[in-house]
Order: C-alpha cells, then sequence, then structure tokens
C-alpha cells in the first residue's frame, strides 16, 4: 500500500496535561499561613487532650467552686466521667454528697449531709441553647438520700446565699426525667410536719404514648402520705408548649386532686389546675400549704387554681363546711415576711353549729350532722362533763406567722331553738393580732353587734369582747307557749365587755374582767309565771293547772353582773310585774361553768296564801336545776308542811298570808344603778328610750 500521509496522534497529544491541586494558602502571606497553621494545630491538640484527659482532675475544683457557691462543702467523691463529642453532651458524677449548712447542726444534731447521691446524670442539647433554651434529653439521679430542714424562724438548708427558702422551683424542660430509689426526709419546724418517705420518677408505657410518673410515699407528722404526679410523655416536651400534669395527695385523712397546666415547662412558678381538696379539718392543711386556715368540721371544696410567681388565686371557691355551703375566691401572697390571705366568702345557709369549730368546739352529732370521729369523741366528753367552754389550745405561733383580711356573709342559718337569720363578720389578722370588727347577727328581731380582739403577740393571749344586743324581743329567745300563746313577751337590749387572758376559750373565760348587763324594760307576762317568781303557790298553780292565759305586765327587769377573774356576780337582779316584785343574787363561775342563784319574790297584792319560799338556781352551766331554798321554808313549818298547806285546813295557811307590801320597781333608777359601761339603754319607767352608748 502506498503511504496515504496520515500522522497518528496519541491521547497524550491530544488531552491537555492535568492541573496541579492548587494551594489553598496560594496568596496568602507567610504570616496567615503560620496563623492558620497553629490554630489547626491547637484544636488538634484540644481534641487529643480531650481524647486522653482524665475529668477526674477536676473533681477538687468543681468541689471548692460548688462549696463557695452553696456556702456549704461540696464533694464528688467518685469517677466524674464527660462525653462531649456529640450536639447533646452528656456529663456523669458518681458519689456526690452536699453537706449542710453550718446553722443545721444546731437544730438537728443528727442532720448529716444534706443530699447524697449514688449517681447524677445529665444530657445538654447545644443548638436550642444557642437561642437561649435549655432542654435536657436526660436527666437521671440514682439511689439519692436527701434531707431537708428548716427551723422556726423561717432559715432552710435548701436556701443558698441570699436567695428566698419559699422561692418557686424553675427546671428546664427535661425530655427523660429518672429519678430511681430515692430517699426524702423533711424536717419543717416552722410548720410543724416532719415527712419521711420514698421518691421514684420515671416514663411508662400507656395510653396515648405512655406518661411521666412522680411518687412519693411515707408519713406526714405520723400519717400515712401518698403523693402521686403524672404528665404527659416527655419526649417531645418544648419549653413553648404547656405541660399537662395530673396530681393526686393524700395525708391521713385530707385528699388533694388537681388537673392542669404547667405553663412554662417545668417552672413550677407558673401553673393552674383545678383544684379538689377535702379532709376533716381545713386547720390540717397547714401542714401542706403552711397556711393559719380555721378548725372546722369535715369539709370539701373545689375551685380553679392559678399560680403566677408569689400568688395564688383560688376562684370560683365552692363545696361545703360541714353541713354548710361556702363560695368565694381568694388569694395567696407568700414570699413576703408572712404569708397574706385575702378573701371574700359567702354561705346561702350557714348551720349555725359549724361555727362552734372556730373556737374549738365539737359541731352537733347528731343524726344527719356532719363532724369528723375526733370531733365526735370531743362532743361526747363535753356532753359527759356538761361543759359548754372549750378547752382546745390556740396555736398563737400559726396566728403570728401569717397576715390575713375576710369578709364573710351567710344569707341564711339554721339554728335550731334561735330566731337567728343572718351572720356577717369581717376579719384581719395583722402581726399576731385578730380583729373580728364588726360582728354581726341578725336575728327575726333584733341584731347582735360587737368588735372581738385577740393579741396573740405573746404566748399567753389576751382577748377582748365588746358585743351588744339591740332591740331583741323576750319570746324569740324564751319559746315557751301554752295554746299558741308566748308565755312572756317584750323588748330585751344587753351588751357584755369583757378581757381575758388565755390559750383557750376557757381558760380566756376563766380570767375574765368586765360587766355583762341585760335590760328588757317594757313587757307582758302570763300572770301564773309572775306569781311563781314570789312562789305564790295556790294562785300560780292554779292558774297553770287551769292553763289561764291571763296577762300582767313586766314593768323593767335588769340583771347586771360585775365580772373578776372569771366570777360574773350580781349588782343588781330585779325583775317587777304588775303582781310581783322579784329580787336575787347570786354568781356564774367561768371556771367551773356553775351557776348559783337565789331569788326571792314579794306579792304586790294580799293572798290568802303566800309560800315565803325563795327560789333557786343551782348546777352546771349547761343544766342548772331550779329548787326552793328549804331553810327559810322550815322557818315557816317546813317545806313540806308549806307545800302541804295547798290542801290543809285554812287555819294552817295563816303563817303564810300576805298583806302585799311591795310597791312597784323604779326601771329608771335600777338601770341608771346598773354601770353606765354595762347598760346599752336608758330607759323611762315604762317606755325604752333612746340606746346610749
Amino acid at each position: 500500500m502506498g503511504s496515504t500521509g496520515a500522522t497518528i496522534l496519541s491521547t497524550a497529544d491530544v488531552m491537555p496535561a492535568p492541573r496541579p491541586p492548587r494551594n489553598p494558602f496560594r496568596g496568602l502571606s507567610r504570616r496567615a499561613r503560620i496563623g492558620i497553621g497553629s490554630a489547626l494545630a491547637l484544636v488538634a491538640a484540644v481534641i487529643a487532650f480531650l481524647v486522653i484527659f482524665d475529668w477526674n482532675w477536676l473533681r477538687g475544683p468543681i468541689g471548692r467552686y460548688a462549696s463557695a457557691q452553696l456556702q456549704r462543702e461540696v464533694v464528688i467523691a467518685g469517677d466524674l466521667r464527660v462525653h462531649p463529642w456529640s450536639f447533646s453532651p452528656k456529663a456523669e458524677a458518681y458519689n456526690l454528697r452536699i453537706g449542710q449548712p453550718a446553722w443545721a447542726k444546731t437544730v438537728d444534731k443528727d442532720a448529716g449531709q444534706m443530699a447524697q447521691v449514688q449517681r447524677i446524670a445529665v444530657q445538654i442539647k447545644i443548638l436550642p441553647l444557642l437561642k437561649g433554651d435549655v432542654i435536657l434529653p436526660f436527666l437521671a439521679v440514682d439511689k439519692p438520700i436527701v434531707r431537708l430542714l428548716r427551723d422556726k424562724d423561717g432559715k432552710a438548708n435548701w436556701t443558698f446565699g441570699a436567695a428566698k427558702s419559699d422561692k418557686p422551683l424553675k427546671l428546664p424542660a427535661i425530655q427523660r426525667f429518672v429519678i430511681n430509689e430515692g430517699q426524702l426526709r423533711v424536717d419543717d419546724r416552722q410548720r410543724g410536719a416532719l415527712f419521711v418517705g420514698t421518691v421514684n420518677a420515671q416514663e411508662r408505657a400507656g395510653d396515648k404514648g405512655g406518661r411521666f410518673v412522680l411518687e412519693g410515699k411515707g408519713s406526714l407528722n405520723k400519717s400515712a402520705f401518698v403523693a402521686q404526679v403524672t404528665g404527659g410523655p416527655l419526649l417531645n416536651i418544648s419549653p413553648s408548649r404547656p405541660y399537662p400534669f395530673d396530681a393526686s395527695i393524700q395525708a391521713g385523712s385530707t385528699k388533694i386532686t388537681a388537673e392542669g397546666n404547667v405553663t412554662k415547662p417545668f417552672d413550677l412558678g407558673r401553673f393552674e389546675t383545678q383544684l379538689s381538696i377535702s379532709g376533716a379539718d381545713l386547720n390540717r392543711l397547714h401542714d401542706l400549704t403552711g397556711l393559719t386556715l380555721p378548725n372546722t368540721p369535715p369539709y370539701k371544696v373545689s375551685g380553679h387554681l392559678v399560680r403566677k410567681g408569689d400568688r395564688y388565686d383560688f376562684e370560683k371557691l365552692s363545696g361545703r363546711v360541714g353541713d354548710s355551703d361556702i363560695r368565694g375566691d381568694l388569694f395567696v401572697l407568700t414570699g413576703r415576711e408572712r404569708p397574706y390571705l385575702e378573701a371574700d366568702l359567702r354561705s346561702r345557709r350557714l348551720d349555725f353549729d359549724d361555727l362552734g369549730s372556730l373556737f374549738g368546739a365539737a359541731p352537733a352529732t347528731g343524726r344527719g350532722e356532719t363532724a369528723s370521729t375526733g370531733q365526735k369523741v370531743e362532743a361526747a366528753q363535753r356532753d359527759a362533763t356538761q361543759r359548754l367552754l372549750p378547752d382546745a389550745t390556740l396555736q398563737v405561733d400559726r396566728i403570728r406567722a401569717m397576715d390575713a383580711k375576710v369578709t364573710y356573709r351567710a344569707d341564711t342559718v339554721n339554728a335550731p331553738n334561735l330566731p337567728l337569720r343572718k351572720v356577717s363578720a369581717d376579719v384581719v389578722l395583722e402581726k399576731g393580732v385578730l380583729t373580728v370588727d364588726p360582728i354581726a347577727l341578725t336575728f327575726s328581731r333584733g341584731d347582735l353587734k360587737g368588735k372581738v380582739r385577740l393579741d396573740a403577740r405573746t404566748d399567753t393571749p389576751k382577748t377582748d369582747i365588746d358585743v351588744r344586743l339591740l332591740n331583741a324581743r323576750l319570746e324569740d329567745f324564751i319559746p315557751f307557749k301554752t295554746d299558741g300563746k308566748p308565755a312572756i313577751e317584750g323588748t330585751v337590749l344587753a351588751r357584755a365587755k369583757l378581757t381575758g387572758t388565755g390559750n383557750s376559750v376557757h381558760r380566756a373565760a376563766s380570767t375574765a374582767d368586765g360587766s355583762v348587763t341585760l335590760v328588757a324594760p317594757k313587757g307582758q307576762i302570763r300572770q301564773a309565771f309572775a306569781e311563781l317568781l314570789g312562789v305564790n303557790a295556790s294562785k300560780g298553780l292554779i292558774l297553770l293547772l287551769s292553763k289561764s292565759n291571763k296577762e300582767t305586765p313586766v314593768r323593767c327587769a335588769v340583771a347586771d353582773f360585775d365580772v373578776k377573774n372569771g366570777v360574773m356576780t350580781t349588782n343588781t337582779l330585779v325583775a317587777d310585774t304588775g303582781v310581783v316584785l322579784a329580787k336575787g343574787r347570786g354568781t356564774v363561775d367561768l371556771r367551773t361553768e356553775r351557776i348559783d342563784f337565789r331569788i326571792a319574790g314579794d306579792s304586790k297584792k294580799p293572798r290568802l296564801v303566800r309560800l315565803f319560799v325563795p327560789i333557786t338556781i343551782k348546777g352546771p352551766l349547761m343544766a342548772p336545776k331550779p329548787g326552793l331554798d328549804a331553810s327559810q321554808a322550815v322557818g315557816q313549818g317546813g317545806i313540806a308542811a308549806a307545800l302541804g298547806s295547798l290542801i290543809n285546813p285554812l287555819a294552817a295557811l295563816l303563817p303564810f298570808v300576805t298583806t302585799g307590801e311591795a310597791k312597784d320597781a323604779d326601771c329608771a333608777g335600777l338601770v341608771s344603778e346598773a354601770r353606765q359601761q354595762g347598760a346599752p339603754v336608758k330607759v323611762a319607767q315604762t317606755t325604752p328610750a333612746k340606746a346610749k352608748k
């Protein structure tokens, strides 16, 4: 073949040769290249350091720093492990010990360590942290032993530095929270509460993808205590979304249930919940709440509770206390020297015996009445001993521990044997002084109004009472009738002004000084009863037996007492009727709750038969017994002969004939003689005048 003259080219001749890789440092100055190289070397050194670093070297510095911040010894006695290679780094500390503050040993010599933790592990997300959100994917505490202590002055070992002991707990959002085999002891000597128990917390499988459960059980002041808090799944928890929870607490007879939301997990200073509380006595809530609440019969109340920092609002409260309904609103402010409670409460129907519990007395315990087991025992003891004034000790330390302002109104009142229609009271508690001003009881006719002041700033409180009964009616308080006709009618007025010292109603009454005055300026009484005031046996008994409704006027009646060291002694005791003038004397001993009266009457008209025998009224205040003074009857032939004279011949009755020499009593004079500070009115002989202070 002949040559074509074609030239064959190789691949090397066609494709250009590859360029050498570009030097990233090309164009940089030598100084810049040295700087970048040094930085990379430093990063490599840090990485190498972290790989080979023993984190236990930091246990001492961390412990010393924490000790300085917490003002008590902090020691990491076990390993300190850190896993930094993640966007959610993790740290673990073993055998962590936190000591008690220096003052704790003076309060409890067996205080030991404040906290001991076998292991604590925590994990934190880095990226949300850059935006200011703290999210912990994992927090576990294994076998913690925690001893919390607060002294009577409010100093608490969980207070660090200048922080307040009642500052709300704020935790970050925790997506997995575990407490294993925790032991907790809370000794709160300010509230008089002691809890010893166990605590566990973990996520549990179940409906709706599982739930978080925090449980505690043990004893609170020797009563069984059980608490459980359940919440929604923690996995998707976010600081920007409310976290739902349910809670159930039982401490002895007290039960609390709640269903609500933590507004910003886990900031326990902001939440709202529908709350229900029941128990044997509101006063027992002190151990759980720190609030000084009154003694009451068994109760059950509910409402909407909202917490915003130091303020708790209990809105639309409703329920029952004893046999009385209750409704209203209240709020509590904490973070102060003393908690402050303000409430506006009302009852549509108040069962009057429920008020007795406020003063330490047991409520009624008959059929249909509401009372706790303990109150039934107290009522039985009261009835057995025939004691009226309760001996329940006033807890003065609790009264000094909070301030309050409460208004209460009862629209209607159930008060058998009393013409009571309404009750109202305005209560102020400030710095250990409790004032009820005014306290008002509205009867079907008339009012009882006044002021009560209890000064509990000392261990032996002082009580001042000043109350007045105005424009009431005798027939409302003495409801005895025959053939539908009241035995006695008329206006009655009264005033009691007393001062006593003691830490119970009975002890305060036993030391009382002051005055008590009752006045009936005008009225009507069945003549039969008026005759019996003079023990006119023939006339009075005949009228009674014949059921006579014949009346005679009550021109005036005055009972004026001087009170000294718990003993009421008569200054004036006179009842002036149209047919008999009765005068008496006697005492009411509030120390022993016994009365001793002697009343002698003299007929204003000549009577053929007149038993000149004074009436006596003696015995326990709750069950006095009337009788006749036998010594006087004996002087006239003996009491048996006197009573027998009703059927003996006329000659045997002659020694008992009276000539009717008694004159009308001067009512205006009698009232004037009664001390002006005791007498609530100034009256003319037969007509009431204007009230006088």
